[in-house]
């Protein structure tokens, strides 16, 4: 029977660690938590890396995931030595710096995907470099220097990046804010969460379970890197921390 894991993330994505109980350790060595400040890999954006910490000792966790119906993260050990066991205290730490440039990242492909009115047929989503793949049958549709003006125009706007839960119902009710054709937001839970930038989602507004800055301004400058033919109507376009080039 899989634990249950509550995602502290999903509620602040600022957290940097917190303290938290072993519920089970699996045979291929996945720590379970009751509760964790780890993202766990889903929807285009890589798990947390960090540590868990038992006293003075600290366990190197490389990733994590989710385990089984998603209900439990399993933090995954570096290495094999030092595992805790099952019911001891621990304090669980991201890796904030990698975790930071990811929720940076993510709420910049939001913009990307503000300012193409296309469908979104792939993503993911890197501390330096991320992507987003639109159904775009004109090639000559985007401009890549023009696009780059236009996103940096909305980071420089500062815009508030909030969240708000409704209904499976309410969503079912709108597929119109639902972008993504291979990553269909989580249902069955009763609820789902909306990202919205700007006032009332003014900018953006569509189902995302991942972790964003709380305003556009903290983003950082950008440039879109590269525009790349995957297909004949797929549109691959690369975005970049301008910091970076």
């Amino acid at each position: 029977m899989p634990f249950e894991t509550l995602p502290l993330f999903r509620d602040d994505a600022y957290l940097r660690r917190c303290d938290a109980e072993v519920l089970g350790v699996n045979d291929r060595g996945g720590i379970v938590l009751d509760r964790t400040v780890f993202y766990a890999t889903s929807g285009g954006q890589p798990g947390d890396t960090g540590r868990i910490l038992i006293g003075e000792a600290g366990v190197p966790i490389g990733a994590a995931v989710y385990g089984e119906g998603k209900a439990e993260v399993v933090h995954v050990p570096a290495g094999a030595e030092g595992l805790p066991s099952v019911g001891t205290a621990v304090v669980a730490e991201i890796a904030w710096e990698r975790r930071h440039k990811h929720m940076r990242m993510h709420t910049g492909l939001h913009l990307l995907c503000s300012l193409l009115a296309y469908p979104v047929t792939g993503g993911s989503i890197g501390a330096e470099e991320s992507r987003l793949d639109f159904d775009i049958s004109d090639a000559g549709a985007v401009d890549k220097d023009e696009l780059t003006e236009r996103l940096n125009a909305l980071v420089a706007a500062d815009h508030l990046v909030s969240m708000r839960w409704i209904s499976d119902e309410e969503l079912a009710d709108n597929p119109g804010l639902v972008r993504t054709m291979s990553v269909k937001p989580p249902v069955g839970s009763g609820r789902v969460r909306l990202v919205a930038i700007g006032a009332d989602g003014a900018i953006d507004l569509q189902p995302c379970g991942g972790t964003h800055v709380r305003s556009t301004g903290e983003i950082g400058s950008l440039v879109v890197s590269k525009i790349e033919k995957k297909g004949r109507q797929n549109r691959r376009i690369r975005l970049a921390f301008a910091e970076g080039r």
